[in-house]
């Protein structure tokens, strides 16, 4: 598999990089090639006084290739200038990469900003997996929260298409994962919405699989709105990473919608795995 690794080259982006068990959880579900990109804002100038930014982001780069490299994954480096979260979604497409990753609350000395608003507008862009790695807010020497990647995930499914495409993806983390709580969330005002029986069932044939993988499984209905029940069922369960598929084509119009999985990403507390839905031709 190949990844596009984002990063702004802030401090907290580096904690992101440099995290050997990170590293080690993307070895496990199959990461082989590793694409570094930085992206340098078009408002800002080539030709400030006293600024090279290609040459810097370019050196920087290249002590974060060693750092991949030594961890036994081949790396190309990336230094492009654009709307960050476009150029990044371009690069992951042209290369044909089966998972995106950035870094999320951190901030460059450039005030470019791969995280936020640009985590933000890859969740509604991106055509691959995309990987929000959680860092600690407000430190001084950032750190990630959960650096066992996909030791623990939290499941959020509406049943939809692309939920169900979003599932898919224990396919790959199941060498990692070793706990796995799945949540369905009713909406009582949406009378699109499976009964509670079918729900459990659905959930429990899900489960089925997972046990196949001797991934220890529990499951969950709760009521209410989506996003605010999956971040308290995260803030229950303390998963290293929440799986969410994001535009799902279903009636349920409540549930894992964009502004929905939108909300995850920014939200959430720790990592965010988001699984968009296949491109249409």
């Amino acid at each position: 598999m190949k990844a596009v690794y984002a990063t702004d080259l802030s401090a907290a982006s580096e904690a992101t990089i440099r995290n050997e068990t990170c590293l080690e959880c993307l070895e496990r579900i199959g990461v082989e090639e590793v694409h570094l990109v930085t992206v340098i804002p078009s408002n800002v100038h080539v030709g400030m006084p006293g600024m090279d930014f290609e040459k810097r982001r370019a050196e920087a780069l290249e002590r974060y290739r060693r750092v991949i490299e030594d961890a036994g994954f081949d790396v190309e480096t990336h230094v492009v200038r654009g709307t960050p979260h476009r150029r990044i979604t371009g690069l992951a497409e042209t290369i044909g990469a089966g998972l995106t990753i950035v870094g999320s609350r951190g901030k460059s000395p450039l005030e470019n900003r791969v995280i936020g608003s640009t985590a933000r507008n890859l969740a509604r862009t991106t055509v691959t997996p995309l990987l929000v790695n959680r860092i600690e807010r407000e430190t001084e020497e950032p750190a990630v929260r959960e650096a066992h990647l996909f030791r623990r995930v939290l499941y959020a499914t509406d049943f939809s298409e692309n939920a169900d495409r979003a599932f898919e993806a224990f396919s790959y983390l199941r060498h990692a994962t070793r706990e796995a709580t799945l949540v369905h969330v009713r909406t009582p005002k949406d009378p699109d919405l499976p009964d509670e029986d079918d729900a459990e069932e659905r959930l429990a044939a899900l489960a089925d699989r997972l046990e196949e993988w001797e991934i220890e499984t529990r499951t969950e209905i709760r009521e209410g709105d989506p996003a605010d029940e999956i971040l308290a069922a995260e803030a229950d369960h303390e998963p290293t990473t929440t799986l969410v598929g994001s535009r799902g084509h279903s009636r349920l119009r409540r549930l894992l919608l964009g502004s929905v999985s939108e909300d995850i990403v920014a939200r959430a507390d720790g990592n965010v795995l988001l699984v968009p839905p296949p491109r249409t031709a």
